[in-house]
């Protein structure tokens, strides 16, 4: 069997180190420049060089994204931009456009490439066209079932890999090539800047064809008729390894440490057990109960059985549902005393009734009895942002350890 990567996304620094901890063989984040998630908070040069550190010392990989459709003036930067990447020991750079590759296939003959989703990776002369061309690896579109991935895969170098989206939100646009934000926002989504106005809220007039309506069934407050249901595909493990896809993909360096690390745990768990015994892989219905306490929206399985529906869009809502809260984070643990000191992220107090889980299947649940601030002192709440808080817990637990508690309406 080919070696199978989990391949996790890293919006900063802590998400790196979560997503590496939990079970990702590999992440992949974007620099300052020339990546598509210019409102994430991104990795300078120096953070960048300490998550790879991170990375390598566990035997992960980091990916860097370099696949904005650049103009004239981005690619001014980008040779010695890649030059830095190369000494800070990068493993991979995504790109999207035949000139970023020329260029990096120049400056850094050595780098290895992934030709990103962006690229409109349909079918098998594509895939072999960017192999040819030197590409590693090749990120397929998210429009594709599991009989046209592995007609690719039969039809491609067996050392091509490829790798598919198989969690997170789903761009409403064919490969995330879209418009709509340049015209409605002026905000290039080809180079970051995506508003994502296929979340917005939509009545629809078309005053050239009278007498002619597209059925929506929609309020006073209008309906979202763009606006996609998520991707999840944990319930196809067997499935999507058979179709011959080496590297899993998470979508996400807009979301939360939370996030990351509740979704790659649970497909983590997943997959390891179908490498443990695929004959006799069952799903276990506690995975999706696990995805379900992230951030989440009604699931799908996008384009991958079927082609998606009325059944796969959501026309009321655009919030997330969001059952649990993050409520802190293990920096260290005392084995002897049993005394946990957590970095709070949400607000929690005495008495409260909590889920601790680490990269591990088993999750801890009790109540908070007692803690205590810096100094030692009793406290019945810890309200303030990142406080250090202290707390007895009998089982186990190390850093990077999760608290959460369920939100009670």
């Amino acid at each position: 069997m080919r070696n199978i990567e989990l391949l996790a996304p890293a919006g900063d620094l802590e998400r790196l180190k979560f997503a590496i901890v939990y079970g990702a063989n590999a992440v992949y984040i974007g620099g300052q420049i020339f990546g598509l998630r210019a409102a994430a908070k991104n990795f300078t040069l120096e953070e960048m060089a300490e998550g790879v550190e991170f990375a390598h010392k566990r035997g992960a990989k980091v990916f860097v994204t370099a696949n904005i459709i650049p103009h004239n003036e981005d690619l001014e930067e980008l040779p010695d931009y890649l030059r830095k990447l190369q000494e800070i020991g990068v493993d991979a750079v995504i790109v999207s456009d035949p000139g970023t590759m020329s260029i990096v296939k120049e400056i850094v003959p050595d780098m290895e490439i992934h030709v990103s989703t962006q690229a409109n990776n349909t079918n098998y002369r594509t895939v072999k066209f960017w192999h040819d061309m030197g590409a590693a690896r090749v990120v397929l579109a998210r429009e594709l079932s599991f009989a046209e991935i592995k007609d690719i895969r039969d039809r491609i170098p067996q050392e091509l890999e490829l790798e598919a989206f198989v969690h997170g939100a789903m761009c409403i646009s064919y490969s995330g090539r879209c418009l709509l934000s340049n015209y409605m926002a002026n905000r290039d989504a080809n180079r970051g800047e995506c508003a994502q106005p296929c979340r917005w809220n939509y009545h629809i007039v078309e005053e050239k064809r009278p007498g002619e309506y597209m059925q929506v069934y929609e309020d006073e407050k209008g309906t979202y008729i763009m606006n996609s249901k998520d991707l999840c595909m944990i319930e196809y493990i067997p499935q999507l390894i058979e179709a011959g896809i080496d590297s899993l993909k998470i979508e996400g360096r807009m979301k939360t440490t939370f996030y990351v690390a509740t979704v790659i745990r649970a497909y983590r768990l997943a997959i390891d057990s179908y490498l443990e015994n695929p004959e006799g892989w069952r799903f276990k219905s506690e995975w999706m109960e696990e995805l379900k306490k992230s951030s989440h929206r009604d699931f799908t399985t996008g384009f991958y059985v079927d082609k998606p529906g009325p059944k796969d869009h959501i026309y009321d809502v655009v919030q997330y549902v969001r059952n649990y809260d993050f409520i802190g984070a293990v920096k260290t643990y005392n084995p002897e005393t049993k005394i946990a000191t957590i970095e709070q992220r949400n607000r929690f107090f005495k008495g409260d009734t909590i889920e601790i889980l680490g990269p591990q299947e088993k999750i801890i649940k009790m109540v908070i009895d007692e803690m205590w601030d810096e100094e030692g002192n009793d406290i019945a709440v810890a309200p303030h942002p990142q406080q250090i808080v202290r707390m007895k817990i009998e089982d186990y637990v190390d850093e990077f350890y999760l608290l959460r508690k369920e939100k009670i309406e």
